[in-house]
């Protein structure tokens, strides 16, 4: 099973130069699950810089997957996650969910640089960034 976070969607959606890194989980719509903050995440940015209809296109995409609604459990969880370690708010809820459903998290977000279970792809374009 593979959850890819709003910054792999987001660079698949624009085209960006690390777009490929994301195709596999992408396409795999079957072991794809969906963590609805991740949803939250990619329809603000895409209706800040593209527009309400491509936000609703880049939306009806990501349902093709597995979309997981934020339970009390998992936010219990995620909040646990949270602040073992120091993860923001919707990566911890997107962390939480992979370990629930045994995921692997697919991103170029570096706060999960260094977790189990997650393929890490630095972003070209901008060069190395970190904490």
């Amino acid at each position: 099973m593979n959850i890819v976070d709003s910054s792999g969607w987001l660079e698949y959606f624009s085209g960006g130069p690390d777009a490929d890194n994301f195709l596999a989980p992408l396409k795999d719509h079957s072991s794809l699950i969906v963590p609805v903050i991740t949803i939250y995440e990619v329809f603000k940015v895409v209706l800040r810089e593209a527009g309400e209809n491509e936000a609703l296109q880049a939306i009806a995409a990501m349902q093709k997957g597995q979309v997981k609604d934020l339970t009390i459990s998992l936010a219990i969880n995620a909040a646990k996650v949270s602040f073992q370690k120091n993860l923001p708010m919707a990566d911890s809820i997107i962390f939480a969910t992979a370990n629930i459903y045994k995921c692997i998290v697919w991103t170029q977000d570096s706060d999960f640089e260094n977790l189990p279970g997650v393929k890490f792809f630095p972003k070209k374009a901008t060069g190395q960034q970190g904490h």
